[in-house]
């Protein structure tokens, strides 16, 4: 293939979410690699995200990767305040001067990906959606969830989940077409997450549970609390480490206080990103009690570091890792009492350096990379719909919510055509490339 045709085939990339950095998390780690890996492959990739406290405007991160931090500050948990055209002047200037042709949002809760997707396409532009998490039908947070999502995905090009049990799940909710979703798994970068067995007690029979993770009710915070005491009840060689923080930690703490366990329940408070490793190679077990999973990231980096995994058996947890990397057991305490015993007894078994070594094998950022570009490529050979055959797709999303659907598209498409009137799309000034991250390494040496 000649420098022309590989040109002609190069995405300008637009990722958009609420959660990115300096939040920590699935979602922002997910984005951040793949980006990086992207870049290195050519495209030219660019973040969008709301402002973080005084973290406003451009930013540049590793290999020039430009990110725009949107000055709106977050309404709840980290998302803005859903505006129906509040956000459409300055996305459209974004993509405009970034020659975007392709907007990929993340993460069902991100207002900022919703709208970015819905101004994406008014604009004419591909979007593509990627679904990180599993969400529920019967509570009523979950059914106006699913009905936003439904809205978005009624004129999305292609979407992605993270897991075979993910993608059910979107399919379910929303009423896509199977057909336009891929699964991609996540990754983990194994050159940052290696054993260390020196980091273990040396000489003792002691065994180190690690537990990191958000201390709140769905990631099984409250399932800790009974797990723990019964464990160390049964194993008095056993220490746990938990690292984390939420809503639910004061329990933890009464429960290590109620049970006289200070020795034997270390908690680290908050764990920055950059420090996870230096915890857990300190363990031999890595402990999930997530109540719902779509893949969990956290898995891959214990099992990156050589730890054995014990996980309770939600949704795509399953499909993470091979049967003899992790022990699965309901999420009920006394089943999750009996996996950690016997993953204490196939300790012996494992190794470390072998485990890390399978992990590179299995899950890589540069395949995820790949795989993401088919479905960039399959999305820009997706018929281009004008107005009215949208207006068909969210006219069958319900009797009286494709209605209001249609509404909304239509108030979207007048306020573009009268920011079109107001700057003309040609008055903008284009932003200037940087060269591909390859380019900067050249100049260096």
């Amino acid at each position: 293939m000649d420098t022309q045709q590989k040109c002609q085939m190069r995405h300008r990339v637009l990722m958009v979410s609420d959660f990115f950095y300096p939040n920590f998390g699935g979602v922002e780690n997910h984005i951040y690699y793949l980006s990086q890996c992207l870049l290195q492959r050519g495209h030219k990739v660019i973040v969008a995200t709301h402002a973080y406290g005084k973290r406003s405007g451009v930013r540049y991160m590793t290999n020039g990767l430009k990110v725009y931090y949107i000055p709106r500050l977050p309404f709840i948990q980290q998302d803005v305040l859903p505006t129906l055209c509040g956000s459409l002047p300055i996305l459209r200037t974004i993509f405009v001067r970034e020659g975007i042709t392709l907007v990929h949002g993340h993460q069902a809760f991100s207002t900022l990906c919703h709208e970015a997707l819905l101004h994406a396409r008014t604009m004419g532009l591909r979007v593509v959606f990627t679904d990180h998490s599993l969400y529920g039908f019967a509570d009523l947070g979950s059914i106006h969830m699913n009905k936003v999502l439904q809205f978005t995905l009624a004129d999305v090009h292609q979407a992605i989940c993270v897991s075979h049990t993910s993608k059910e799940n979107t399919v379910l909710r929303s009423g896509l077409n199977p057909e336009k979703v891929f699964v991609i798994p996540n990754a983990v970068d194994t050159a940052m997450f290696r054993p260390d067995p020196s980091m273990r007690p040396c000489g003792t029979d002691e065994i180190v549970i690690v537990v990191i993770s958000r201390l709140v009710y769905r990631k099984g915070a409250d399932l800790l609390v009974e797990v723990i005491p019964e464990v160390c009840r049964l194993y008095p060689q056993v220490r746990f480490i938990v690292g984390g923080d939420g809503p639910k930690r004061v329990r933890l703490e009464e429960m290590r206080e109620k049970h006289g366990l200070q020795d034997r329940v270390d908690m680290l408070g908050a764990v920055p990103h950059a420090e996870v490793r230096s915890v857990l190679v300190r363990g031999h077990i890595f402990l999930n009690s997530s109540l719902t999973e779509a893949f969990c990231i956290a898995i891959l980096e214990a099992a990156s570091c050589g730890l054995l995994t014990v996980s309770t058996l939600v949704g795509g947890v399953p499909e993470v890792l091979p049967p003899d990397m992790i022990v699965l057991a309901p999420p009920v305490p006394a089943e999750l009492s009996n996996a950690i015993g016997r993953a204490i007894e196939l300790l012996p078994q494992v190794d470390p350096f072998s485990m890390h070594n399978r992990m590179k094998n299995l899950y890589s950022w540069m395949d995820v990379a790949k795989r993401t570009e088919v479905v960039y490529d399959q999305s820009l050979r997706s018929d281009d719909d004008d107005l009215l055959v949208r207006l068909s797709r969210y006219y069958a999303c319900g009797p009286w919510a494709g209605k209001l659907f249609c509404l909304v598209v239509v108030i979207n498409f007048i306020v573009w055509c009268f920011l079109e009137w107001q700057q003309p799309a040609k008055d903008l000034e284009v932003t200037p490339d940087l060269p591909p991250p390859q380019a900067f390494a050249d100049e260096l040496n």
